[in-house]
């Protein structure tokens, strides 16, 4: 009689490591940040156990596949709220984006199992820290990027634990946590020596750095509007008038605190501020009798001829108007333009009241006085090298608008500003957050989100003290470098390893 076979040990790996992926980040239900050491650790078991290379891809993408899911799951709340899918077509979207964000943890697993034979576990261990360095970095640029879910943003809440983050930036920390996972999954005491090593490490440096005084060239107040507008009825051309005297009564609630900039949320105006309207006289009135400048996100426009582009702008308005602005360079998909059409009718559902974007080029700091405030429109933040630019053309604040409404009460908005987080340690620079629906807060250069507001509700967030700073970070001045050189070297030690495995058969 044949005895029923035993399940694969790899099935409650892969389980394992995807549930532990989720429980890093944030979730609904509980959040465990060093679970997300898990996931590199049944990777690399996974890469040793696996008979084949064709196995060890298939393996390592059905756990990225499943923890991609599970913690994306909100992509089906904009699709079926907004995208007027049924909920049996809604809800395998997060699925189909979590298919392509699988590949990466596969080809990760592919190569350490390609390499396994040839290293010892303490360089197996760096190979793989670099590997992830490199994929986490391809991963932000192909296919227009998506950085969701880097595996430095599960230490967020753990201000502490990211301060190298100013030094390696997110993508190398990330590597440096899959070579710990990886350690750990290696044989003998001196990979786990390694892990206990480097991790001890990271918490000193972040204990030196939260030690010392953050150095400004000045300080100012600020205000954050949180308008809480329903994503639904923001673009009804019957409610403009009513939206914009809501954030200007929620305004005028924090003006006893002086702020030296009013922030509102990504196009907080759902009409064309450069035309003439009752509505646009309802701001510039309001911003010059204030003497206070006011940021406010808005659509804006060019015209060309016959031809008009359509802008997800940022203005800067004073007490003439509009002073300045900024466009956003990075635009999302499906949100903000569709990829493959506006004719397809469920992708132009998606779209903003005004249609379909266009990538800007308006991208310098917008300044007031002392303030060089470098823009971050909604995802925008997730990209290191967005806010890198923004530093790099003198801005010595980081200001982050969004609307998060899309998404509901998920994780989400914690997800988002969690990266956002992730800016603001890297450049070594206060981060102010204004959003319509949450969660709109002060992010300073060490990591600590305070001044913090809930879902859902209206505020307005005043803070005061933020400071300015010029000064540049180490990474800000390796960006790009430690990216690059990871991919080299993981690069070479790959090379080195394949051509020691075919003299090793074919001795």
């Amino acid at each position: 009689m044949k005895r029923p076979s035993r399940p694969e040990p790899a099935r409650g790996l892969i389980l394992l490591g995807a549930a532990a992926s989720f429980l890093g980040f944030a979730n609904p239900f509980v959040r465990l940040p060093l679970m997300v050491l898990v996931g590199p650790w049944a990777l690399a078991l996974l890469a040793a156990q696996a008979p084949s290379p064709r196995k060890a891809f298939t393996w390592g993408w059905l756990q990225g596949w499943l923890a991609a899911s599970a913690s994306l799951y909100w992509i089906a709340l904009p699709v079926h709220d907004y995208g007027y899918l049924p909920w049996v077509l809604a809800v395998p979207c997060p699925m189909l984006m979590a298919a392509v964000l699988g590949l990466y943890p596969a080809l990760f697993c592919l190569l350490l199992h390609l390499t396994r034979q040839a290293m010892r576990p303490l360089l197996w261990g760096l190979f793989a820290g670099l590997s992830w360095t490199a994929l986490e970095a391809l991963r932000g640029w192909l296919f227009s990027g998506f950085p969701w879910l880097t595996m430095a943003e599960a230490l967020v809440p753990w201000p502490l634990a990211i301060q190298s983050l100013s030094v390696i930036g997110a993508y190398g920390l990330s590597g440096v946590l899959a070579a710990c996972g990886t350690w750990l999954a290696g044989p003998g005491f001196k990979p786990r020596l390694a892990t206990i090593f480097v991790l001890v490490a990271l918490v000193g440096h972040g204990l030196w750095a939260m030690s010392r005084p953050i150095k400004t060239d000045g300080r100012f107040n600020a205000a954050m509007i949180q308008g809480n507008v329903d994503q639904s009825a923001k673009w009804d051309p019957e409610s403009l008038a009513g939206v914009v005297k809501e954030y200007i009564a929620l305004s005028r609630s924090v003006l006893a605190t002086r702020p030296d900039v009013l922030i509102w949320p990504e196009t907080a105006l759902t009409f064309f501020v450069q035309e003439p309207s009752a509505e646009t006289a309802l701001v510039t009135d309001f911003a010059s009798g204030l003497g206070v400048p006011l940021v406010a996100g808005a659509p804006g426009f060019e015209r060309h001829g016959k031809d008009t582009t359509i802008f997800n702008r940022a203005y800067l308005i004073g007490a003439h108007g509009p002073a300045a602005f900024y466009d956003k360079e990075h635009l999302v998909p499906f949100g903000e333009y569709a990829p493959f059409g506006q004719d397809i009718p469920i992708l132009s559902a998606m779209l903003e009241g005004v249609g379909a974007f266009t990538p800007g080029t308006h991208t310098a700091p917008l300044v007031s006085g002392r303030l060089a405030m470098g823009v971050l429109i909604c995802y925008e933040a997730i990209f290191p090298e967005l806010a890198q630019a923004r530093v790099e053309a003198g801005a010595n604040v980081l200001v982050n608008i969004s609307n998060d409404a899309w998404f509901g009460r998920s994780a989400a908005p914690r997800q988002h500003l969690e990266l956002a987080v992730l800016r603001a340690v890297e450049q070594g620079r206060f981060l102010l957050r204004a959003t319509n629906t949450g969660i709109t807060a002060l992010v300073d250069p060490r990591g600590r989100i305070t001044s913090e507001s809930a879902l859902f509700q209206e505020a307005a967030v005043a803070v005061s003290d933020v400071g300015l700073i010029s000064e540049k970070t180490i990474y800000h001045r390796l960006h790009g470098l430690i990216e690059g050189l990871s991919a080299l070297a993981a690069l070479a030690l790959l090379i080195w390893a394949v051509l020691t495995n075919k003299r090793t058969r074919g001795a």
